[in-house]
């Protein structure tokens, strides 16, 4: 049962069989809410379990507990709208999909604060965004870094937003990008699975180390240009930069990437200046071209794609040259 009261949600629930963690049981009941946001909840004191607050995600519940969640009217956003033109592959009342350009940023960070994808959405939709990304990312399912293209999803309801995360956990939304790399993989595909976390040096790099979360990406060869190679490259899991990572861990870096490839041409492929080199392309060669999800509300399968950028493109012709 649902009830509101000053943009606030509140859910009661009784559980009918025992033995159950609160948060998992919530997670399962309530489909807009994912784990982690119900673990909040739990944390903030929004959920009480026979009258009593519960603090405890690992709290068992016995059969006929009452459970009621109470979901806060979404914080404000510190972000101001600003009015930059958007690619709109897709919209509806519930969500929608935006092809991003290069150099634009997600959300607002230490180095850049206006020009966000989160401020264009927030003018476009006129502040009817999902609040569950919290008020510095409002709206945002799944991020793209700044100098990567392509295809990506905002939530404008928090039931849209939440049943999306939830998909994405689950694997369930496929993420399909091509890119360039420095160099020819020995096999034809293949699949990188190594965990990344945080570089033990370099704070704000990732890189893969022992202790870090599973990750998991699958490639393969879509062209041989030479001594590059343009890869379809799928998602198994999320992490943050895993596909620059990863390529750069066996070996072939993703072209024109700053912080884990350098060289903007593979080694010896040709004899230019540097300064030529570099004029090749100025960011990452990483695109997300094609994406697959489930709609969070009437369940339909949707396939969007998103043609290469002409910087992109540019490339693949010097190479083929």
């Amino acid at each position: 049962m649902s009830m509101e009261k000053e943009s606030e949600k509140t859910y009661a629930l009784t559980c009918h069989e025992g033995a159950k963690r609160v948060d998992s049981y919530l997670a399962h009941s309530l489909k807009e809410l994912s784990r982690s946001r119900v673990q909040g909840l739990i944390r903030d004191g929004m959920v009480s379990v026979d009258g009593r607050i519960e603090r405890k995600a690992a709290h068992a519940l016995s059969g006929g507990a009452r459970v009621v969640v109470t979901l806060p009217p979404p914080a404000p956003s510190h972000i101001e709208a600003e009015e930059i033109a958007l690619d709109v592959r897709f919209e509806d009342a519930h969500l929608l999909v935006i092809n991003k350009p290069p150099g634009m940023v997600v959300h607002p960070g230490a180095g850049q604060r206006k020009g966000t994808l989160a401020a264009a959405l927030l003018h476009h939709c006129r502040g009817q965004l999902s609040g569950i990304g919290g008020v510095e990312r409002p709206g945002i399912v799944h991020r793209l870094d700044k100098d990567t293209s392509g295809l990506l999803i905002a939530a404008k309801t928090d039931a849209a937003h939440g049943r999306l995360s939830a998909d994405l956990k689950a694997r369930r939304i496929h993420r399909h990008y091509l890119a360039v790399v420095r160099g020819v993989p020995a096999r034809g595909e293949g699949t990188i699975d190594a965990p990344i976390g945080r570089h033990p040096t370099h704070r704000t790099a990732m890189a893969v180390v022992e202790s870090g979360r599973r990750a998991v990406t699958h490639y393969a060869i879509r062209e041989v240009l030479g001594d590059a190679s343009l890869l379809g490259i799928t998602l198994e899991t999320g992490r943050t930069h895993q596909i620059r990572v990863h390529m750069n861990h066996i070996g072939h870096p993703v072209l024109g990437d700053p912080v884990y490839g350098l060289g903007r041409l593979p080694k010896g492929s040709r004899k230019k200046s540097r300064s030529n080199q570099q004029n090749l392309i100025e960011r990452q060669a990483l695109h997300a071209h094609r994406l697959v999800f489930r709609h969070p509300i009437d369940g339909d399968e949707r396939e969007l794609m998103a043609e290469l950028p002409a910087d992109f493109l540019g490339l693949l012709e010097r190479l083929r040259a």
